[in-house]
């Protein structure tokens, strides 16, 4: 679909240079490669992935030092993780505070994301036929231990942590976001019609 005027391409939240601010655990890393490795479509590669983390989702201090899961007042924030040196995918972990929320975006390859602590809000949002406005399709509120895997098209959305705590989830990308900064292609300022 091409670029309106509404839609810009996104500067979004950025990992720190590129460099991993927290763990991965090897585990978890042999579970995405062995399904990544499968070269199946982007859609079926979001659903094996996110197939094979349900139930083996690790703890947020797993992942990220207590200092980096206080979250920022500023703006929610993304740590990568790991980036697969052929760059197939990389993991990152997101830290929201109560009522902070992406823009309307989708991404440039799949994505699997899973709460691992807190409650995050999405809202899914599609094209309307004459690529002026967003509908919104559905809405979900995503618990601890929910794993959810998309791929464009389809992938318009917008999250939020609606909790009264620090929210934590993983999300693992299919592109090296070490490399593009973030997984965003797109934000989307086009009005919602009903």
């Amino acid at each position: 679909m091409p670029v309106t005027s509404q839609a810009r391409l996104a500067p979004a939240a950025r990992p720190a240079a590129g460099i991993p601010s927290g763990t991965c655990p090897a585990g978890l890393l042999r579970m995405v490669r062995a399904e990544v490795r499968h070269g199946l479509d982007w859609q079926r590669t979001a659903d094996r992935v996110a197939a094979a983390l349900r139930g083996r989702l690790p703890e947020p201090g797993a992942l990220l030092p207590a200092a980096l899961r206080r979250g920022d007042p500023a703006c929610y924030q993304s740590h990568l993780l790991h980036a697969e040196p052929d760059g197939s995918f990389s993991v990152a972990a997101m830290v929201w505070l109560p009522g902070q929320q992406t823009p309307v975006h989708d991404h440039v390859a799949w994505c699997v994301t899973a709460v691992l602590q807190g409650t995050e809000y999405e809202e899914i949002f599609t094209l309307t036929a004459d690529g002026q406005a967003l509908r919104r399709v559905t809405r979900n509120e995503n618990s601890p231990t929910t794993v959810c895997g998309f791929a464009p098209p389809g992938d318009i959305h917008r999250v939020r942590n609606t909790g009264d705590g620090v929210a934590v989830s993983m999300h693992i990308y299919g592109a090296d976001i070490s490399r593009l900064g973030n997984s965003i292609r797109r934000e989307y300022t086009l009005p919602v019609r009903a």
